[in-house]
């Protein structure tokens, strides 16, 4: 980590992995949560579909664009060479994070989509054909899906889809009658973002292999509330995106097998990808450069390597533990609200309560849960096919982080009781 960089986290407190967890403590890392919003304090609860910037990864990015910014692996002035160091170590950091065993099987994307769509892209196109199936779940986020969907028609291979149990787990009997010697990768979400479903990826992993197939592992929604280990779950893609771990948007990460990623053709062409270009001939450059060409997201990467550090100072554990324990909760303070209706109620589950109400529309819920303050997401969820599957048009989803807490719950509570109230 660059000089800069240091002054800024020495300038910020470690939380005690051995203290009680401190919501009040956490809550004062974060700005935007002291503000209100419709004369009420903000009961932010959409983290889903994105979450919040603690202080630290703010300043870190300021730190980039007000003391060294410039393009790295390039120049050879002082500037340079810090943003370098800084891009590199934030490589670094994300490969640890996902204990990746080398962080040149770590590159850089936009987010999770693009990493899904770099694999349809690149893997796909080399290795499908007609015949060869792929095999996604009915639970999966529409970047799961149009990408393979896309591949397919491509190749002329044939998409297959897991059913669903009507409690949101995913039919693992279904999944075994699909798999089969034609498949040649698995898409699955590894905690869904509608249902909050945690899936047994490493049970998938292990049976997808024994048929010789790959697995690709969307972890957008795990990775800010559990510790991944991508060797202990030996998946050959995983991908996440930043602005779901506290980092900024418009960064990701792909992590492959080397194997894998090296013997895939780059998807873009220019800048840091090359190792050699002519009129003649281009030599590609080694991964993970080969997939990063032009200019990266240098202060997004630097300010996701920020964030990591903040997750790991909090602690992916005690994150879990505490975000369970607002899930039983928020979960416990719902089911006493006769009208509600859970979707999704797998054992197994990350920190999501969503629900429908028979007497109002999604839209009217989170429009009146927004004038208290409360805010949820409404819609389909970018589930469109998961939501046909529960016959709903849309949910409303009320999606926790380690920096909620029981009293936002409690208002949420009372705001889908007022709802009732207007609608009944």
């Amino acid at each position: 980590m660059c000089c800069a960089l240091n002054a800024v986290y020495q300038s910020n407190s470690v939380l005690d992995p051995n203290a009680v967890f401190d919501v009040e403590r956490i809550r004062e890392d974060f700005p935007i949560l002291r503000q209100q919003v419709h004369g009420k304090p903000l009961a932010y609860l959409d983290n889903a579909a994105s979450a919040q910037k603690p202080q630290v990864v703010i300043d870190a990015m300021n730190e980039v664009m007000t003391s060294y910014y410039s393009n790295i692996h390039r120049g050879v002035h002082k500037l340079s060479e810090l943003s370098t160091r800084g891009h590199d170590e934030a490589r670094v950091k994300v490969s640890a994070f996902l204990n990746a065993p080398d962080e040149k099987q770590v590159i850089f994307v936009r987010n999770a989509t693009e990493g899904i769509n770099l694999v349809a892209r690149t893997w796909a196109d080399a290795n499908l054909k007609p015949g060869d199936e792929i095999l996604i779940t009915h639970m999966e986020h529409h970047s799961n899906i149009v990408p393979w969907q896309m591949a397919c028609e491509r190749t002329g291979a044939t998409l297959k889809v897991v059913p669903v149990l009507d409690n949101g787990e995913l039919d693992l009997d279904g999944f075994d009658s699909l798999l089969n010697e034609k498949t040649k990768l698995v898409g699955v979400v590894h905690v869904s973002n509608a249902l909050g479903t945690i899936n047994p990826v490493e049970e998938i992993i292990k049976r997808a292999h024994q048929q010789g197939a790959l697995v690709l592992v969307d972890g957008a929604q795990s990775t800010p509330h559990m510790r991944v280990d991508v060797q202990a779950m030996d998946c050959d893609f995983f991908v996440f995106s930043g602005h779901k771990v506290y980092g900024p948007s418009g960064v990701g990460a792909l992590y492959g097998k080397r194997e894998h990623l090296e013997a895939m053709p780059p998807l873009f062409g220019g800048g840091d990808m090359i190792t050699s270009v002519s009129f003649e001939k281009t030599v590609y450059n080694e991964i993970p450069y080969k997939f990063e060409a032009g200019t990266p997201d240098i202060i997004g990467a630097i300010g996701l390597g920020a964030a990591i550090d903040y997750l790991e100072s909090v602690g992916l554990d005690a994150i879990a533990a505490y975000e369970n324990e607002l899930l039983e909760y928020g979960t416990a303070k719902l089911a006493d609200i006769a009208d509600v209706k859970m979707i999704g109620t797998a054992p197994q589950k990350a920190a999501i309560l969503n629900f429908v109400l028979d007497c109002a529309h999604p839209h009217d819920i989170g429009t009146i849960l927004d004038q208290d303050g409360i805010a949820v997401r409404t819609g389909h969820h970018c589930t469109e096919p998961l939501m046909k599957r529960f016959n709903v048009p849309a949910t409303a989803r009320a999606s926790m982080s380690f920096y909620n807490t029981k009293e936002e719950i409690d208002r949420l509570a009372d705001g889908i009781r007022k709802v009732v109230r207007l609608f009944r």
